[in-house]
């Protein structure tokens, strides 16, 4: 197996994540590092025993380069990533790939004109009860789908975005806890229903109204695809990062999934499936353990081209960015909005 070089722009708590993961996949190796904060870089760097570039373009120029994975804020993500696919390289971008549907759209064109593939960072696919979940709906024992509702509260104070001062801010993070939070749950959503085709929500800040002039708080209902109803509640001002609570209720029973627990509920009883990992090293709780499996999966298919890919292309990261948009766009106009992606 030929090694892998990989370049990680951005020093920011997320990279931390994928430093952790390229240490623990077969046939990749931490390369270089480029952050915009010297001190920081540098730091970096030499911890991780990789070259350091303070100018990203230096780095794309680095021909022993081969992977780039893109960790900075929301609205460097186009321009950067469209800039390593143009350069030859293979990319693994956090979400969301882009502030919207059109920058997204530049950065699909973009990726199919290039010969280096991309994948974007929907990490809690591959949790074991979001796989176990879509088992269960295809295995149709529970029948129809009915309706779905995800209810999501976690706790970001005021120093979380004074600290990083682009976060909550529409022209650098696109909005705030839709785009940013709750882009995960929402693409679970679709995900385990085969899409989205109507949304209607209401989007607002009430804790964090001083700090950001984005949303803090969002409610929405969703029409899917299969026909069921979806119920969506998220917000970033509850006291602590509770887990994501879900449920799907289908004709002959209900999937829960509560602290991470997944359970089958019908009338022979509840069933535990499965549980979630939590993260190791200082990967934060709330993020999941997925970073490891979606990154690995993804050098899995650089290194076995042959093999039927397995991660998240732009097309499927499009479909909760569309979701976002439409929630953001009915909360303004007060109407049901059509989902395009």
């Amino acid at each position: 197996m030929n090694r892998l070089n990989a370049a990680i722009v951005g020093g920011g708590a997320i990279h931390v994540c994928h430093a952790d993961a390229l240490r623990q996949v077969p046939g990749a190796r931490l390369q270089a590092l480029a952050e915009i904060d010297s001190g920081t870089g540098q730091a970096l760097a030499q911890a991780y025993g990789c070259r350091f570039y303070q100018d990203y373009h230096a780095l794309l120029r680095d021909d022993e380069i081969d992977v780039v994975h893109i960790c900075t804020p929301h609205h460097l993500h186009k321009e950067m990533v469209i800039g390593a696919l143009a350069a030859g390289k293979h990319v693994f971008c956090e979400k969301p790939v882009a502030m919207n549907r059109l920058e997204a759209a530049e950065i699909a064109a973009a990726a199919a004109r290039a010969p280096g593939l991309l994948a974007v960072c929907y990490q809690n696919r591959l949790n074991p009860t979001s796989r176990q979940i879509r088992c269960e709906l295809a295995g149709g024992t529970l029948g129809k789908m009915l309706g779905m509702k995800a209810v999501l509260t976690w706790s970001r104070g005021g120093g979380y975005y004074t600290r990083s001062p682009w976060r909550g801010r529409y022209a650098t993070e696109g909005g705030s806890l839709l785009i940013n939070q709750a882009i995960h749950t929402l693409d679970l959503m679709q995900w385990f229903a085969g899409g989205v085709t109507r949304v209607k929500g209401v989007v607002d800040s009430g804790e964090l109204a001083a700090v950001t002039e984005a949303e803090d708080s969002a409610m929405a209902t969703l029409h899917f695809r299969n026909g069921a109803r979806g119920l969506f509640y998220a917000s970033n001002s509850y006291t602590t990062d509770a887990p994501l609570l879900l449920e799907i209720h289908c004709e002959a029973g209900m999937l829960q999934l509560r602290d991470n627990q997944l359970w089958r509920c019908c009338a022979g009883g509840r069933t535990h499936l499965i549980s979630d990992p939590s993260p190791d090293d200082d990967a934060k709780a709330y993020w999941g353990a997925g970073h490891l499996a979606a990154i690995r999966q993804f050098y899995q298919t650089l290194h076995h081209p042959t093999v039927p890919a397995d991660y998240t292309a732009v097309d499927e990261a499009q479909k909760s960015l569309a979701i976002v948009e439409a929630i953001y766009h009915s909360s303004q106009t007060r109407q049901w909005i059509t989902v395009n992606p």
